[in-house]
């Protein structure tokens, strides 16, 4: 192994412009590392685990890549364990939301950052092969000094991209050693393994997501068609692409002679401009049929495998269908009217580069409903999230646009990059901006219209492009008006508004609880229901905290429950049945809603979300 002198030497004439016989990949990522991340490689960096209560986020936000992907990640562990490797399933952030290794090695490789939660974005850990993965959408291999961090020269990372069906990188899955031979050539094994699993996940995605569609699987070998194919497209009811396995389907389109186009560029148009095949002719590639009757030409004469899966149920016409959502935003509700307006407004708004303000109730989703455009806008940097009402006064300044090194007394001598940069190519998330100091205001307001930041102490403004969403459960208006929120500010933020409904208002509050139920079934490893009095109980309550408040009620349940089974004691107190005067209460409300309603009950419950016989019961309980 190197020394960490001559490994820092080697990467300083990189800088100065030196040849080295490194792999591209490598060296391009060296160069990030230094001229866009300002690492120094003379400092060595500890490893970085996320606390449990920002891990829990990311876990959440992966739950169903997690479960999707669970099959095929032990299948490659069992392949590897034997090695000495270890598995990692990180989020698009670099952050490891799965994790499976020898636990006799748990504080050597926890030590190393090869464990559940670590952080391999390339801005935190430099070159390693899952940020370097993240940035450039290709398997990699990063071999021991290949790392751009001294403390990283030891290990050897093996890492291949998943995407979504859209063709967004939505996760990284790697395979790690704490030691290896020192050829690199000892890796190739590994990089197919990885890559192989990140294709069947992706497919396992694709299948998972477009049951309702036909999928076209296809192959250049029978052998594996029908298991393991090199790829699958899904199409709508016309024969237009509407999702495939981007990773193998980029390989084909390769070989299809259709160099230089991004896959996602292939969505919406018909199968039909790729290959010789309509969407009538799909039924002949159905399995069951010979395989020399499943052949396919693509257009430049490539003769591929295909087999056709129907969907599960028949489109009769791609116009009677809901126009489709970005599956970011199409998971934020089930059937609520308000919310489909809201995730139709927010999908187109998503491509647009427009300052969007989200409006609602705390607790309402107004971050789950900002991760969700910047999941769906294409873009490559970072969601870069800012309580402004949680960062002290005093402090909020350098952490939004950062200081140089020695700007203050008690600054970090190196200088600290803000958060407004971090978000540099992404999303910056300002919640509860009404919140904000008037001083900042006009601050923030010159990055707004200039595309620029200067950090405290520098000279010289740096040019950042990103897309501005903003919160508030305040009418910005009204502060306005009270001169505690700047005007000219207002107009650059609230382009679009986007108002998200409560919890109590809205229909589906029945999905959403059994949604934070099965998340915290997988939290705990367990598996939990319901019992009828306890979930009439939950739809009665009137949740001032909204989607928060549900989420500890529902983890409290779940800590309480009986062999799994959450009934009305599991409940936290102030859900269990009112007293008389507050059943009177509530008896009086539902009675002057009824009035509201015409004395219509099909109509109240509607509106309240519950079934009649909830409606009549809280009528008639004693007083």
């Amino acid at each position: 192994m190197v020394s960490t002198l001559s490994h820092i030497r080697e990467i300083e004439r990189v800088a100065q412009g030196d040849a080295s016989c490194r792999d591209a990949p490598v060296i391009q990522s060296w160069l990030r590392c230094l001229n866009d991340y300002r690492l120094d490689p003379t400092v060595a960096q500890e490893a970085y685990i996320l606390p449990d209560a920002k891990l829990r986020e990311h876990r959440e936000q992966a739950e169903e890549l997690i479960r999707i992907g669970r099959s095929g990640v032990e299948t490659l562990f069992n392949q590897i364990a034997e090695q000495n490797y270890v598995l990692l399933l990180s989020d698009a952030r670099g952050v490891t939301v799965d994790f499976m290794g020898d636990p006799t090695f748990d504080n050597q490789l926890r030590r190393a950052g090869l464990y559940l939660g670590s952080e391999w974005s390339e801005n935190r850990a430099g070159t390693c092969a899952v940020g370097a993965c993240i940035v450039s959408g290709e398997p990699v291999i990063i071999h021991q000094d290949d790392h751009f961090d001294t403390s990283h020269i030891g290990l050897t990372c093996t890492a291949a991209p998943v995407f979504d069906t859209l063709g967004d990188l939505t996760a990284v899955l790697d395979i790690s050693q704490l030691r290896s031979p020192t050829a690199k050539a000892s890796q190739q094994l590994a990089l197919h393994l990885v890559s192989a699993t990140a294709r069947r996940i992706e497919l396992a995605n694709l299948m998972t997501r477009t049951r309702n569609d036909w999928v076209l699987r296809l192959a250049r070998s029978p052998e594996f068609l029908d298991v393991d194919p090199d790829a699958a497209i899904a199409l709508d009811g016309s024969g237009r692409i509407i999702g495939m396995t981007h990773g193998g389907f980029g390989a084909l389109t390769r070989a299809m002679n259709l160099r230089g186009i991004a896959t996602r560029t292939l969505l919406g148009q018909p199968i039909s401009q790729f290959f010789d095949i309509d969407v009538d002719d799909l039924p002949r590639f159905m399995r069951g049929r010979p395989n020399g009757e499943r052949l396919l030409r693509a257009k430049n004469g490539l003769a591929l495998f295909a087999s056709a899966i129907a969907p599960a149920v028949n489109i009769r016409n791609t116009s009677d269908v809901l126009p489709r959502l970005p599956r970011a935003l199409q998971d934020l509700s089930a059937g609520d009217p308000a919310m489909e307006r809201l995730q139709a407004r927010a999908a187109k708004l998503a491509r647009r580069d427009i300052p969007i303000l989200i409006q609602g109730e705390t607790g309402s989703g107004k971050e789950y409903l900002a991760r969700a455009i910047h999941a769906s806008c294409g873009a490559t940097g970072n969601f870069i999230a800012v309580n402004c009402a949680a960062i002290p006064e005093h402090l909020i300044e350098s952490e939004l646009f950062g200081y140089t090194p020695g700007a203050f007394t008690g600054a970090n001598q190196k200088g600290k990059r803000g958060l407004i940069e971090e978000a540099n190519g992404g999303t910056l998330f300002l919640d509860e901006i009404g919140d904000m100091p008037l001083a900042l205001q006009s601050r923030l307001l010159r990055v707004l219209s200039e595309n620029e930041v200067q950090p405290v102490g520098a000279l010289k403004a740096r040019t950042v492009r990103l897309r501005v969403v903003s919160a508030s459960h305040r009418d910005l208006a009204e502060l306005v008006q009270e001169g505690k929120f700047r005007q000219d500010l207002l107009y650059r933020l609230n382009a679009a508004v986007l108002t998200l409904p409560s919890l109590r208002d809205r229909h589906d509050r029945l999905w959403l609880i059994d949604q934070m139920l099965r998340r915290v079934g997988m939290e705990n490893g367990e598996s939990y229901r319901i019992d009828r009095p306890a979930r009439e109980a939950l739809l009665a309550h009137g949740w001032p905290g909204n989607l928060r408040e549900l989420a500890n009620a529902i983890r409290v349940a779940a800590a309480l429950s009986e062999n799994g089974i959450i009934g009305i004691d599991s409940l936290p107190e102030h859900l269990l049945p009112a007293t008389a005067a507050a059943a009177s209460e509530d008896a009086d409300a539902l009675r002057s809603a009824l009035d509201a309603c015409g004395n219509n009950i099909s109509a109240l419950a509607r509106k309240l979300g519950v079934n009649r016989s909830t409606i009549h019961r809280r009528l008639k309980r004693p007083t």
